[in-house]
Protein backbone atom coordinates (compact mmCIF):
# COMPACT_ATOMS: atom_id res chain seq x y z
CA UNK A 1 0.00 0.00 0.00
CA UNK A 2 1.93 3.03 -1.25
CA UNK A 3 -0.28 5.48 0.69
CA UNK A 4 0.50 3.88 4.07
CA UNK A 5 2.42 6.42 6.15
CA UNK A 6 5.10 4.83 8.33
CA UNK A 7 5.04 5.09 12.09
CA UNK A 8 7.33 7.87 13.38
CA UNK A 9 10.49 6.55 14.99
CA UNK A 10 9.71 8.52 18.16
CA UNK A 11 6.56 6.41 18.53
CA UNK A 12 8.26 3.08 17.83
CA UNK A 13 11.47 3.49 19.80
CA UNK A 14 10.20 3.42 23.41
CA UNK A 15 7.91 0.48 22.68
CA UNK A 16 10.57 -1.61 20.94
CA UNK A 17 13.21 -0.67 23.50
CA UNK A 18 10.92 -1.71 26.37
CA UNK A 19 10.16 -5.03 24.67
CA UNK A 20 13.85 -5.78 24.20
CA UNK A 21 14.68 -4.85 27.78
CA UNK A 22 11.91 -7.14 28.98
CA UNK A 23 13.39 -10.03 27.00
CA UNK A 24 17.07 -9.36 27.71
CA UNK A 25 16.52 -9.29 31.45
CA UNK A 26 19.54 -8.69 33.67
CA UNK A 27 22.19 -10.66 31.79
CA UNK A 28 21.24 -10.63 28.11
CA UNK A 29 20.88 -13.64 25.82
CA UNK A 30 22.92 -16.16 27.79
CA UNK A 31 21.94 -18.99 25.40
CA UNK A 32 23.21 -17.38 22.20
CA UNK A 33 26.26 -15.91 23.93
CA UNK A 34 27.24 -19.36 25.21
CA UNK A 35 26.66 -21.32 22.00
CA UNK A 36 27.37 -18.97 19.08
CA UNK A 37 30.95 -17.76 18.42
CA UNK A 38 31.25 -13.99 18.70
CA UNK A 39 32.58 -13.66 15.14
CA UNK A 40 29.89 -15.81 13.51
CA UNK A 41 27.86 -14.15 10.75
CA UNK A 42 24.52 -15.43 9.49
CA UNK A 43 21.77 -14.69 7.00
CA UNK A 44 18.23 -15.60 8.05
CA UNK A 45 14.90 -15.37 6.25
CA UNK A 46 11.60 -14.09 7.61
CA UNK A 47 9.19 -16.58 6.05
CA UNK A 48 5.40 -16.50 6.09
CA UNK A 49 3.94 -19.83 7.14
CA UNK A 50 0.45 -18.80 6.09
CA UNK A 51 -1.03 -16.28 3.68
CA UNK A 52 -1.80 -12.80 4.92
CA UNK A 53 -1.00 -9.10 4.94
CA UNK A 54 2.34 -7.92 6.32
CA UNK A 55 2.61 -5.13 8.90
CA UNK A 56 5.37 -4.13 11.30
CA UNK A 57 8.51 -4.36 9.19
CA UNK A 58 9.86 -1.04 10.50
CA UNK A 59 9.51 -2.37 14.04
CA UNK A 60 11.36 -5.53 13.03
CA UNK A 61 14.25 -3.56 11.58
CA UNK A 62 14.32 -1.26 14.58
CA UNK A 63 14.45 -4.22 16.99
CA UNK A 64 17.42 -5.70 15.15
CA UNK A 65 19.24 -2.37 14.93
CA UNK A 66 18.78 -1.60 18.62
CA UNK A 67 20.45 -4.91 19.41
CA UNK A 68 23.18 -4.49 16.80
CA UNK A 69 23.62 -1.65 14.26
CA UNK A 70 25.59 -4.12 12.13
CA UNK A 71 22.44 -5.98 11.09
CA UNK A 72 20.96 -5.28 7.66
CA UNK A 73 17.57 -6.21 6.24
CA UNK A 74 16.44 -6.63 2.63
CA UNK A 75 12.69 -6.56 2.01
CA UNK A 76 11.04 -9.02 -0.34
CA UNK A 77 7.49 -7.86 0.46
CA UNK A 78 6.39 -4.25 1.07
CA UNK A 79 4.63 -3.06 4.19
CA UNK A 80 0.91 -3.66 3.77
CA UNK A 81 1.61 -6.16 0.99
CA UNK A 82 0.03 -9.57 0.59
CA UNK A 83 2.16 -12.64 1.18
CA UNK A 84 1.57 -16.31 0.38
CA UNK A 85 2.36 -19.27 2.61
CA UNK A 86 6.06 -20.14 2.23
CA UNK A 87 6.97 -16.74 0.78
CA UNK A 88 9.99 -14.86 2.11
CA UNK A 89 9.07 -11.47 3.56
CA UNK A 90 12.59 -10.23 4.25
CA UNK A 91 16.18 -11.40 4.69
CA UNK A 92 18.30 -10.26 7.63
CA UNK A 93 22.08 -10.51 7.81
CA UNK A 94 24.68 -9.77 10.46
CA UNK A 95 26.25 -11.14 13.64
CA UNK A 96 24.49 -14.41 14.42
CA UNK A 97 24.31 -13.78 18.15
CA UNK A 98 22.55 -10.48 17.62
CA UNK A 99 20.10 -11.92 15.10
CA UNK A 100 19.03 -14.60 17.57
CA UNK A 101 18.86 -12.15 20.47
CA UNK A 102 16.42 -9.88 18.61
CA UNK A 103 14.50 -12.71 16.94
CA UNK A 104 11.62 -13.15 19.38
CA UNK A 105 10.94 -9.46 19.93
CA UNK A 106 10.99 -8.81 16.19
CA UNK A 107 8.68 -11.75 15.48
CA UNK A 108 6.29 -10.81 18.28
CA UNK A 109 5.70 -7.42 16.68
CA UNK A 110 5.58 -8.75 13.12
CA UNK A 111 3.24 -11.68 13.82
CA UNK A 112 0.83 -9.63 15.94
CA UNK A 113 0.58 -6.63 13.64
CA UNK A 114 0.41 -8.78 10.50
CA UNK A 115 -2.41 -10.73 12.13
CA UNK A 116 -4.37 -7.53 12.72
CA UNK A 117 -3.68 -6.35 9.17
CA UNK A 118 -4.77 -9.71 7.77
CA UNK A 119 -8.01 -9.74 9.77
CA UNK A 120 -8.74 -6.16 8.72
CA UNK A 121 -8.14 -7.01 5.07
CA UNK A 122 -10.63 -9.87 5.30
CA UNK A 123 -13.35 -7.44 6.42
CA UNK A 124 -12.34 -4.79 3.90
CA UNK A 125 -12.62 -7.40 1.14
CA UNK A 126 -15.98 -8.54 2.51
CA UNK A 127 -17.52 -5.06 2.09
CA UNK A 128 -15.86 -4.32 -1.24
CA UNK A 129 -18.37 -2.77 -3.61
CA UNK A 130 -19.98 -0.76 -0.81
CA UNK A 131 -18.92 2.68 0.40
CA UNK A 132 -18.69 1.44 3.99
CA UNK A 133 -15.33 1.71 5.77
CA UNK A 134 -14.01 -0.77 8.34
CA UNK A 135 -12.74 0.97 11.48
CA UNK A 136 -11.17 -0.19 14.74
CA UNK A 137 -11.93 0.84 18.33
CA UNK A 138 -10.10 1.63 21.59
CA UNK A 139 -10.16 -2.06 22.52
CA UNK A 140 -6.40 -2.31 22.17
CA UNK A 141 -3.52 -3.85 24.10
CA UNK A 142 -2.39 -1.33 26.74
CA UNK A 143 0.71 0.46 25.50
CA UNK A 144 0.38 -0.81 21.94
CA UNK A 145 -2.55 1.25 20.63
CA UNK A 146 -0.53 3.26 18.11
CA UNK A 147 0.95 0.05 16.67
CA UNK A 148 -2.33 -1.85 16.51
CA UNK A 149 -4.22 1.03 14.93
CA UNK A 150 -1.38 1.35 12.42
CA UNK A 151 -1.81 -2.35 11.58
CA UNK A 152 -5.50 -1.72 10.87
CA UNK A 153 -4.49 0.95 8.36
CA UNK A 154 -1.97 -1.47 6.85
CA UNK A 155 -4.85 -3.89 6.25
CA UNK A 156 -6.88 -1.26 4.42
CA UNK A 157 -9.06 -0.18 7.35
CA UNK A 158 -9.38 3.17 9.09
CA UNK A 159 -9.13 4.35 12.68
CA UNK A 160 -11.83 5.45 15.08
CA UNK A 161 -10.74 7.86 17.82
CA UNK A 162 -7.31 7.18 19.31
CA UNK A 163 -8.08 8.24 22.87
CA UNK A 164 -10.62 9.87 25.14
CA UNK A 165 -9.42 13.37 24.24
CA UNK A 166 -9.82 13.53 20.47
CA UNK A 167 -13.60 13.07 20.10
CA UNK A 168 -16.75 12.86 22.23
CA UNK A 169 -18.47 9.47 22.22
CA UNK A 170 -21.55 9.48 24.44
CA UNK A 171 -22.35 5.91 25.46
CA UNK A 172 -25.15 4.28 27.44
CA UNK A 173 -23.63 4.93 30.86
CA UNK A 174 -23.05 8.60 30.07
CA UNK A 175 -26.72 8.89 29.08
CA UNK A 176 -27.94 7.01 32.14
CA UNK A 177 -26.01 9.26 34.52
CA UNK A 178 -26.85 12.48 32.64
CA UNK A 179 -30.53 11.53 32.59
CA UNK A 180 -31.24 11.57 28.86
CA UNK A 181 -29.61 11.87 25.44
CA UNK A 182 -30.37 15.55 24.89
CA UNK A 183 -28.91 16.59 28.24
CA UNK A 184 -25.75 14.60 27.57
CA UNK A 185 -25.32 16.13 24.12
CA UNK A 186 -25.96 19.68 25.29
CA UNK A 187 -23.46 19.35 28.14
CA UNK A 188 -20.85 17.95 25.78
CA UNK A 189 -21.36 20.70 23.23
CA UNK A 190 -20.96 23.42 25.87
CA UNK A 191 -17.77 21.82 27.19
CA UNK A 192 -15.74 21.09 24.05
CA UNK A 193 -14.29 23.24 21.29
CA UNK A 194 -15.68 23.72 17.80
CA UNK A 195 -13.15 21.26 16.31
CA UNK A 196 -14.38 18.32 18.40
CA UNK A 197 -17.03 16.04 16.90
CA UNK A 198 -19.78 14.49 18.99
CA UNK A 199 -21.02 10.94 18.46
CA UNK A 200 -23.84 9.23 20.37
CA UNK A 201 -24.38 5.50 20.82
CA UNK A 202 -28.01 4.46 20.34
CA UNK A 203 -29.72 1.09 20.65
CA UNK A 204 -33.17 1.97 19.29
CA UNK A 205 -34.71 4.08 16.57
CA UNK A 206 -36.39 6.24 19.23
CA UNK A 207 -33.00 7.07 20.73
CA UNK A 208 -31.72 7.80 17.25
CA UNK A 209 -34.52 10.32 16.68
CA UNK A 210 -33.62 12.13 19.91
CA UNK A 211 -29.95 12.23 18.93
CA UNK A 212 -30.76 13.64 15.51
CA UNK A 213 -32.95 16.34 17.03
CA UNK A 214 -29.89 17.45 18.99
CA UNK A 215 -27.80 17.65 15.78
CA UNK A 216 -24.98 15.25 16.58
CA UNK A 217 -22.11 14.67 14.16
CA UNK A 218 -22.25 10.87 14.21
CA UNK A 219 -24.40 8.05 15.57
CA UNK A 220 -23.19 4.65 16.70
CA UNK A 221 -25.92 2.13 15.88
CA UNK A 222 -25.12 -0.56 18.42
CA UNK A 223 -26.21 -4.17 17.87
CA UNK A 224 -29.17 -3.22 15.69
CA UNK A 225 -30.88 -5.70 13.39
CA UNK A 226 -30.40 -5.31 9.65
CA UNK A 227 -33.93 -3.96 9.31
CA UNK A 228 -33.33 -1.37 12.02
CA UNK A 229 -30.00 -0.41 10.48
CA UNK A 230 -31.70 0.15 7.13
CA UNK A 231 -34.37 2.31 8.77
CA UNK A 232 -31.73 4.16 10.78
CA UNK A 233 -29.74 5.10 7.68
CA UNK A 234 -32.94 6.38 6.05
CA UNK A 235 -33.82 8.40 9.16
CA UNK A 236 -30.38 9.99 9.28
CA UNK A 237 -30.60 10.91 5.61
CA UNK A 238 -27.01 12.13 5.47
CA UNK A 239 -27.34 14.49 8.44
CA UNK A 240 -24.77 12.54 10.44
CA UNK A 241 -22.17 9.82 9.98
CA UNK A 242 -23.66 6.39 10.63
CA UNK A 243 -21.59 3.70 12.35
CA UNK A 244 -22.70 0.12 12.95
CA UNK A 245 -21.20 -2.20 15.56
CA UNK A 246 -21.87 -5.62 17.02
CA UNK A 247 -21.62 -9.19 15.72
CA UNK A 248 -19.35 -8.23 12.82
CA UNK A 249 -17.54 -11.00 10.96
CA UNK A 250 -16.46 -11.42 7.33
CA UNK A 251 -19.75 -13.32 6.84
CA UNK A 252 -22.03 -10.71 8.41
CA UNK A 253 -20.18 -7.60 7.20
CA UNK A 254 -21.55 -7.57 3.60
CA UNK A 255 -25.17 -7.47 4.77
CA UNK A 256 -24.37 -4.75 7.31
CA UNK A 257 -22.62 -2.68 4.65
CA UNK A 258 -25.59 -3.16 2.32
CA UNK A 259 -27.77 -1.18 4.75
CA UNK A 260 -25.83 1.91 3.72
CA UNK A 261 -23.95 2.67 6.95
CA UNK A 262 -20.84 4.78 6.57
CA UNK A 263 -18.69 2.84 9.04
CA UNK A 264 -18.52 -0.59 10.63
CA UNK A 265 -16.51 -0.62 13.85
CA UNK A 266 -14.92 -3.87 14.99
CA UNK A 267 -13.32 -4.32 18.39
CA UNK A 268 -11.90 -7.80 17.86
CA UNK A 269 -9.55 -6.58 15.15
CA UNK A 270 -7.23 -5.24 17.82
CA UNK A 271 -8.15 -7.20 20.94
CA UNK A 272 -8.28 -10.75 19.60
CA UNK A 273 -7.25 -11.09 15.96
CA UNK A 274 -5.08 -14.22 15.57
CA UNK A 275 -1.43 -13.70 14.75
CA UNK A 276 -0.02 -14.35 11.30
CA UNK A 277 2.41 -17.24 11.63
CA UNK A 278 5.87 -16.03 10.55
CA UNK A 279 9.22 -17.63 11.31
CA UNK A 280 12.89 -16.65 11.17
CA UNK A 281 14.53 -19.52 9.33
CA UNK A 282 18.09 -20.58 8.64
CA UNK A 283 18.89 -21.43 4.98
CA UNK A 284 19.77 -25.00 4.04
CA UNK A 285 23.48 -24.21 4.49
CA UNK A 286 23.64 -24.03 8.26
CA UNK A 287 27.38 -23.39 8.61
CA UNK A 288 27.96 -19.94 10.01
CA UNK A 289 30.51 -17.70 8.36
CA UNK A 290 33.45 -16.80 10.63
CA UNK A 291 34.81 -13.28 10.47
CA UNK A 292 38.41 -13.23 9.29
CA UNK A 293 40.56 -10.43 10.64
Amino acid sequence: MSSLAPLPQIVMEPIVRAALLEDLGRAGDITSDAIIPADCKATLALNARQAGVVAGLDLVMFAFLLVDPGISMQLRCPEGGKVSAGETIAVVSGPARSLLTAERTALNFLCKLSGIATATASLVNAVRGHSTKIVCTRKTTPGLRALEKYAVRAGGGANHRFALDDAVLIKDNHIAIAGDIRTAIERARRAVGHMIKIEVEVDTLDQLEMALQASVDAVLLDNMSLDDLTQAVAMVGGRAITEASGRVTPKTAPAIAATGVDLISVGWLTHSAPILDIGLDMPADRNCRRHLN
